[in-house]
């Protein structure tokens, strides 16, 4: 079992930046690929990034490359996303998620966190 609980959100103006972190608990984090994904209301649940369970791969989203960069630390039990130029249509609840496979879908995670607010004005 894994327990994810994301924080580092908050408010930013155009073109700043933000770091989120995901905090896990569990016995198999370092066993488990991670990925972050973000919803706006009246939107669908997005893909944003995502990491191999070994840390070797990233995947992106087209909106993200250039911009985020998605990182883990197995000896802390964290991930983290850091999201440069922001804009405001990245203004969304970000979500941390633990599954067997770096995928982009939602429904192939297992585990996920409550999320973290990410308000972006301009």
């Amino acid at each position: 079992q894994v327990q994810l609980v994301e924080s580092g959100g908050g408010l930013v103006q155009a073109g700043g930046s933000l770091r989120l972190s995901c905090a896990a608990s569990g016995r198999t984090f370092s066993s488990y690929a991670m990925g972050w994904f973000r919803q706006a209301p009246g939107k669908e649940r997005e893909f944003v990034a995502s990491i191999t369970w070994n840390g070797r791969m990233t995947y992106y989203a087209d909106f993200a490359k250039g911009r985020f960069t998605f990182s883990r630390d197995d000896a802390k039990n964290t991930v983290y996303l850091q999201m440069n130029s922001l804009k405001p249509e990245d203004t969304a609840v970000y979500y941390c998620a633990a599954g067997r496979l770096a995928a982009s879908e939602p429904g192939e995670y297992r585990y996920w966190g409550q999320g973290t607010q990410v308000t972006v004005s301009s």
